[in-house]
């Protein structure tokens, strides 16, 4: 597992649709050692405060695997940062890291909390209406991180597994769940109980079991 490369942007104004948009998901590419809080990365920044950024959400990590996907399906060679993550990453694919698993960053230590949720603004971006779609029936959505020891890195630092998480939720079940099996109270009682979740998506799952319930 490495990182491939590390990316920052701060929040723009672009036309979409016809509309003054403001985002945050344009990344360049950087090779300085950046500081990073339980908030967010030196350097970047996120439009919308409500559904990007903050403690559960300080990093957007995308593995460079699937970048040979969207390169086909959009005809043109693209570069790390395109989907507005903070990390790009090799050896860590949401089939195989679950919520709750920990890393070191060089001297960083992070969490994964939650799968990507996909907006439209990811459309504007790879100019494919369908993009946030394709991203959830794919299951190539990426994650975030949280940050539990704030510190420094490039993306030549060193990225180790510190502990797996015992529960065993990984991402790509997480989505399944959120996406697909949306009926299947067992799996999100499963995934809401996750002690390392988001709270936004455990709000989310419970809001579901209620409403299941009802």
């Amino acid at each position: 597992m490495e990182i491939v490369s590390v990316n920052v942007g701060l929040p723009q104004s672009i036309v979409y649709q016809g509309k003054e948009l403001v985002t945050g998901i344009y990344k360049t590419p950087v090779s300085t050692s950046l500081f990073v809080s339980k908030e967010q990365l030196e350097g970047d920044g996120q439009a919308d405060l409500e559904v990007h950024g903050g403690p559960d959400k300080a990093l957007c990590v995308y593995p460079v695997e699937h970048y040979a996907f969207w390169e086909q399906v959009l005809g043109q060679t693209l570069e790390a940062g395109t989907f507005g993550e903070n990390l790009t990453v090799r050896g860590l694919v949401e089939t195989e890291v679950c919520i709750g698993d920990t890393y070191a960053i060089g001297e960083v230590i992070v969490q994964i909390t939650q799968p990507r949720q996909p907006c439209f603004k990811l459309a504007k971006r790879l100019d494919l209406g369908n993009a946030a779609l394709q991203m959830q029936e794919t299951g190539y959505t990426g994650y975030y991180f949280r940050v539990l020891q704030e510190g420094s890195f490039s993306k030549d630092s060193k990225l180790k597994l510190i502990s797996k998480d015992e529960a065993g939720i990984t991402v790509a079940y997480a989505n399944q769940v959120k996406y697909h099996d949306k009926t299947n109270a067992e799996a999100i009682l499963r995934v809401a109980q996750t002690q390392a979740l988001s709270a936004s998506w455990k709000k989310s799952f419970l809001k579901r079991l209620v409403e299941l319930q009802a």
